[in-house]
């Protein structure tokens, strides 16, 4: 039960000031505390900071060098080196006939290429119009009978759908469409009202894009819907000679498979226009005749190789300057009464000073960036061409010297231009080489250390590098957590997580350290309150006896002066 409070008038105090002044030192303790966990709050938000770095850094790097790629759902997957569109350049002589690109594995040479045939998907359209009157339902539009049914069975490339309906009056085209579309087997219905026309086509191209058709339907006295000259829809193709026919039963429609020459390989077939050979990829526009040269691409080679080296530079330039910030230990968090004192301005630039040099000589990160910036220096073993070490290539580390911190790293044009030109293949071997099958797919924490110092050997630099930054990450994330950044990250790795949840339970050290510190603050409080009501219960009593003397200070008085009287 809680004292009420007095406000001295017996005793002539200011008792709310004075037990104000007397909880003052008891709250330093409590400021200290809530200072110690202001801290680790910031040093979260540092840790992440440095951590939004790395991975920024991994995923534009990646996007600009073609080692990710986005999906038509959204979704960002690898891509393998031999996938890399930038290495070598193909160039067709007729563009009217194909667009070609050549991956990084494809032959440097000349090719004759002749498209004797484009892949098409089968389709059928009405052959006029087919309405009779309005569209809203099918008995409506068609003129069909109280009686008539409409039961027919469409097969595709991925599997059958069978329409049926008795009651016409109760479904319009648009239903039809949709429930033949909805059962997805590789075949598309449309029907537009503006031509009034009726569509019907495989979704693949070519030979693999088949249609069958099966009309059981009994309308206007024996006629179809789909198939057949008197059909309601009045659906016709074109044969093999361009010439338009009746879609009938009992026949297999298909596409048509694209065929080409490609140099002595003759009457290659493929079932789409887009499509690779020797890892040259087509797009087929026109059949005809064409030339197609592959080169090796030095000129894109050395620019992705430069514009890498400045992403990395800066990256190297944004850590060194967090880790070398002042650390001003003298600005130390505000207290609450502290920052009822100053203006909005005076607490952004006390507090900017505060952040400072959080992460100042920090060990996990310092070891991190130790371990990008050797990993980058030492030889890539298992090599194929005739470059193991990045000095070869002409890009060297930058020292320490004053006022760096060394580590970025620095280009000789020349050299690396030279070593392009001379073994292009061996230069993106050293760069992107991956290490053994048995490896490649094993997650990291899995391995034993033995093992982890050969991927490490065995992959290319840049790999090595993203290896080594998502290692210092996943050391920082147990440390400091993972802020509103888990999305970011798993775009990083798809198991940088799974540590962090199986083995912190998804809290971090820092994270521990402040809910300890909570507990504390909870403590303290509550010490805190039965402290002052302490106090206020002590002043009471001391007010209460007071005005008790007041009172028989009073009555003595009284009787002095009746018997005087």
């Amino acid at each position: 039960m809680s004292i009420s409070r007095i406000s001295g008038l017996a005793s002539g105090m200011d008792i709310d000031a004075m037990v104000s002044n007397m909880m003052k030192a008891q709250r330093a303790r409590l400021d200290k505390v809530q200072q110690s966990k202001t801290l680790i709050e910031w040093r979260q938000e540092s840790y992440n900071d440095f951590n939004k770095l790395l991975a920024n850094f991994i995923l534009d790097s990646k996007k600009d060098l073609g080692l990710t790629k986005i999906t038509s759902t959204g979704t960002m997957i690898n891509s393998s080196v031999s996938s890399l569109d930038w290495v070598k350049s193909a160039v067709v002589s007729d563009s009217t006939v194909a667009d070609v690109k050549a991956g990084a594995n494809a032959v440097q040479g000349s090719y004759s290429v002749t498209v004797r045939q484009l892949a098409e998907n089968w389709s059928a359209a009405s052959s006029g119009k087919i309405s009779a009157g309005s569209a809203a339902n099918l008995a409506t539009q068609f003129g069909f009978h109280d009686t008539d049914t409409l039961n027919f069975t469409i097969t595709g490339s991925s599997g059958s759908v069978t329409v049926n309906k008795t009651n016409l009056t109760n479904v319009s085209i648009t239903d039809i469409v949709k429930e033949i579309n909805a059962a997805n087997i590789g075949v598309t219905a449309s029907y537009d009202e503006g031509s009034d026309r009726f569509f019907l086509q495989a979704k693949n191209s070519g030979e693999a894009g088949t249609v069958s058709i099966t009309d059981n339907s009994v309308l206007n006295g024996g006629n179809k819907f789909l198939t057949g000259a008197e059909s309601a829809l009045k659906l016709k193709y074109l044969d093999e000679g361009h010439v338009a026919q009746d879609v009938t039963e009992a026949q297999v429609y298909t596409g048509k498979d694209a065929i080409i020459d490609f140099g002595a390989a003759v009457g290659i077939k493929q079932s789409s226009n887009t499509f690779t050979i020797n890892d040259i990829s087509f797009t087929l526009k026109e059949t005809g005749a064409a030339t197609v040269n592959v080169a090796t691409n030095t000129a894109a080679i050395y620019e992705k190789i430069n514009n890498f080296v400045t992403k990395y530079n800066e990256l190297m330039d944004q850590l060194n300057t967090q880790l070398s910030e002042k650390r001003y230990r003298n600005f130390e968090p505000l207290t609450d009464a502290q920052r009822e004192e100053m203006s909005d301005k005076q607490i952004e630039q006390w507090e900017t000073k505060a952040k400072s040099g959080l992460l100042k000589g920090d060990t996990t990160i310092e070891r991190t960036l130790q371990k990008a910036r050797l990993g980058m220096y030492e030889k890539v073993s298992g090599v194929a061409g005739i470059f193991d070490q990045l000095t070869e290539i002409g890009i060297y580390t930058e020292s320490y010297s004053s006022g760096s911190r060394g580590g970025k790293l620095e280009i000789n044009p020349s050299k690396l231009a030279e070593a392009i030109e001379k073994d292009a293949n061996g230069v993106l071997e050293l760069l992107f080489k991956e290490p053994s099958s048995g490896l490649q797919n094993k997650s990291e924490s899995s391995m034993t250390g033995a093992e982890l110092q050969q991927k490490r050997s065995e992959s290319g630099l840049v790999s090595r590098l993203y290896d080594n930054l998502i290692s210092g990450m996943k050391e920082v994330i147990n440390k400091a957590g993972v802020g509103d950044n888990s999305t970011l990250y798993r775009n990083v790795s798809s198991t940088i997580l799974i540590d962090f949840v199986v083995d912190y339970g998804s809290i971090s050290m820092l994270e521990k350290d402040a809910d300890k510190l909570d507990d504390k603050i909870n403590t303290l409080n509550d010490y805190l309150a039965r402290a002052e009501e302490r106090y206020y219960k002590q002043f009471t009593a001391m007010e209460e006896a007071i005005n008790k003397m007041n009172q028989q200070s009073a009555w003595l008085s009284q009787q002095f002066f009746t018997t005087s009287s």
